[in-house]
C-alpha cells in the first residue's frame, strides 16, 4: 500500500441555528490518500483492497480516537475514487475489513457503519454519514461531516475517510427513533 498522505480534521460544534449545544460536539475525520493499484483497468478480484482497508483502520483510527478526546458515539466512512478508478474500488476498501479496526478503536459498535462512495476529481468534497455506533434507529445521531482535500484524489488514487464523533446533531428535535431491545 502506497500512502501519499494522511490528514486529520477535528471540528467542534458549539451551536446550531442560533442555539447553543447542550455540550460541545467533537468530530474527527481521518483521511488517507492512497495509490489505487487497479486504476485504469477492470479487475474482478479486488481482495488486495480489502487488506488496505484493514491496515488503514489499524493505522489511523487510534489517532482519531485520541484526537476526539472523549467517547465516540457516532461513526461513518467514505471514499472518493479518482477518475481513472472504479466505484467498486472504494467499496472494496471500505466494506469487507475496515469496520473491524474502526469498531475496535471506539470500543465496540453493534450498528452497521454508514458509508458513501463516489468517483470524482481532486478537490471534490464528500459528506461522510454519521450514525449511532450501537443503535441505527437513534435518529438524534444521524448527521454527517463534509471533508475534502484540494489535491486529492488524483486520477490514480483513492481518498479514504473514517469519521467519529461524540454526538449527533447539536439540538435534535425529530425524535428518538426506535429503541433496540
Amino acid at each position: 500500500m502506497l500512502i501519499r498522505k494522511t490528514q486529520f480534521i477535528k471540528e467542534t460544534v458549539f451551536a446550531e441555528a442560533g442555539e447553543p449545544a447542550p455540550a460541545p460536539i467533537r468530530r474527527v475525520a481521518a483521511l488517507a490518500v492512497i495509490a489505487n493499484p487497479f486504476a485504469g483497468r477492470f479487475e474482478r478480484d479486488l481482495t488486495p483492497l480489502f487488506d488496505i482497508g484493514l491496515r488503514l483502520g489499524e493505522d489511523l483510527m487510534p489517532e482519531a480516537v485520541r484526537l476526539l478526546d472523549g467517547p465516540a458515539l457516532v461513526y461513518g466512512k467514505a471514499a472518493i475514487v479518482g477518475v481513472n478508478g472504479d466505484l467498486e474500488h472504494a467499496a472494496a476498501v471500505l466494506h469487507p475489513k475496515l469496520g473491524k479496526p474502526m469498531r475496535a478503536a471506539v470500543g465496540g459498535g453493534e450498528a452497521i457503519i454508514p458509508s458513501t462512495t463516489k468517483v470524482a476529481a481532486a478537490g471534490a468534497s464528500i459528506d461522510v454519514p454519521l450514525a449511532n455506533k450501537d443503535n441505527p434507529w437513534s435518529f438524534d445521531e444521524l448527521d454527517s461531516i463534509t471533508v475534502a482535500l484540494a489535491d486529492a484524489p488524483r486520477p490514480d488514487e483513492i481518498l479514504v475517510v473514517m469519521a467519529i464523533g461524540t454526538a449527533g446533531r447539536s439540538n435534535p428535535r425529530v425524535g428518538k427513533g426506535r429503541a433496540i431491545t
